[in-house]
């Protein structure tokens, strides 16, 4: 039998995030999504080595698996489910933008801010000021507030420095924190998020710069899996978009790309005809962008929280893309200047209240969703015999509280590859 290092015992509910078909919940809430989720009680999870190697009735438990070394913990009725997946976020950076926030609270509109030298340019000039290791200190305490939600896999982009230099900098940053903390990180590179000054009356130079030198610096380091680009009105436009990531696959990098979020200009078909990954923000999604989402494999990354940030209405349009049979995930966009928000169960809040999706579909989102927007839905987004055993106790015992308890400190214990995270210097919060 296997050794197992790691059981959890008596779960009032374990949310395993796999679809359950017919045999779903006898709950009528559900007669309009687009999920039925496995619930499951009566059931043991155990695991070996960081991966789970059990998932059955507590009856079989002792049959199937040898306890001896195991720490054994009783959740005491509470709710069990795959670690949180956030798969977009901008975490590295400098300086906070509060000022503009301010001036956003009076009418400021964003993109106006952004032409006049604000916006993701104003980053750039601290992040190219600042020094590594200041930049690292600065993301941990954000990155273990994140774990502190229930997060265990986090997307970071890097697209700060927008130099050769500066942007393998980032990467480094990237790096560091994936070596040293214990939260599953996936580095994207992003040196065209935006058109740095030195460059604005020379936008084919920067494009240049970007596939010429960029992407095989950034090849060569060896540290990131996508590339992104932000394609929008007076950023990088469909055709500039498409020639980056197109370049960027010959690099060995995924596809990703920021479209749609304040006009539709091609971004997202383009996407979807590239075969990228995901396409992420999608408030100015059309019908056609749609209708390509549904027949391909790219999800629809949806960023709920920067659209209140920004004090706008125009959330993404969830239940179509839903309806549609398109792929959707949710993240964060946690970022200095348009989404300050590090807790994915408040943004399935917001999903849930402003976007009406149900709290299954909510779910689902920053699970196996989040995953394959990370091309990781193999290893990490379920509770199932084979996965990376990332794990979440709550304070809770019925998944659907979650979100509806509006961004309260639910997550009771963080389990990353089988090893219980401390924040509050106990080392088994639940063990006995």
């Amino acid at each position: 039998m296997q050794k197992a290092d790691l059981v959890l015992t008596g779960a009032g509910e374990i949310y395993t995030a796999r679809p359950a078909g017919d045999a779903g919940p006898d709950d009528p809430s559900l007669a309009g999504s687009t999920v039925r989720p496995e619930l499951l009680s009566g059931a043991a999870v155990a695991c070996a080595e960081g991966r789970i190697v059990y998932v059955g009735p507590e009856s079989e438990l002792e049959t199937a698996v040898d306890l001896s070394e195991a720490t054994v913990a009783d959740l005491d009725g509470r709710l069990l489910t795959p670690g949180l997946i956030d798969p977009h976020t901008h975490l590295v950076f400098d300086a906070p933008r509060h000022e503009e926030y301010a001036l956003r609270c009076m009418g400021a509109d964003y993109q106006v801010i952004a032409a006049a030298g604000g916006g993701i340019r104003s980053s750039v000039r601290t992040f190219r000021a600042a020094d590594e290791e200041t930049l690292y200190y600065q993301a941990v305490p954000r990155l273990l507030a994140m774990a502190m939600t229930g997060t265990t896999a986090v997307e970071i982009k890097s697209g700060y420095g927008l130099s050769l230099e500066d942007e393998l900098k980032a990467l480094r940053v990237i790096a560091r924190l994936d070596d040293e903390l214990p939260v599953g990180i996936v580095p994207t590179f992003l040196g065209a998020h935006e058109i740095p000054d030195e460059y604005r009356e020379d936008r084919e130079g920067y494009v240049r710069l970007v596939i010429e030198e960029m992407l095989p610096a950034v090849e060569d380091q060896g540290i990131a899996s996508f590339c992104d680009v932000f394609c929008e009105t007076g950023v990088f436009t469909a055709e500039e978009s498409e020639r980056i990531l197109t370049a960027a696959k010959t690099h060995s990098l995924g596809a990703k790309i920021h479209s749609d979020e304040f006009d539709a200009i091609g971004g997202t078909e383009m996407a979807v005809r590239i075969g990228a990954v995901s396409a992420e923000h999608l408030t100015a999604v059309t019908e056609g962008g749609i209708a390509a989402l549904a027949g391909s494999d790219t999800v629809a990354v949806l960023l709920p929280g920067t659209t209140l940030f920004l004090g706008k209405t125009d959330y993404a349009p969830a239940r179509a893309l839903l309806d549609s049979g398109a792929a959707v995930a949710l993240a964060t966009d946690f970022n200095p200047g348009s989404s300050t928000f590090l807790s994915l169960p408040l943004m399935m809040t917001i999903a849930c209240s402003q976007m009406k999706m149900h709290p299954a579909e909510a779910w689902q989102g920053v699970t196996t969703r989040a995953a394959q927007a990370l091309g990781l839905e193999h290893e990490i987004g379920r509770i199932e015999v084979g996965m990376r055993a990332d794990l979440v106790v709550w304070d809770a015992d019925d998944y659907r509280l979650i979100p509806y308890a509006a961004g309260h400190p639910l997550a009771l214990v963080v389990i990353v590859e089988g090893e219980i995270l401390s924040f509050d210097g106990e080392d088994e919060p639940v063990a006995e």
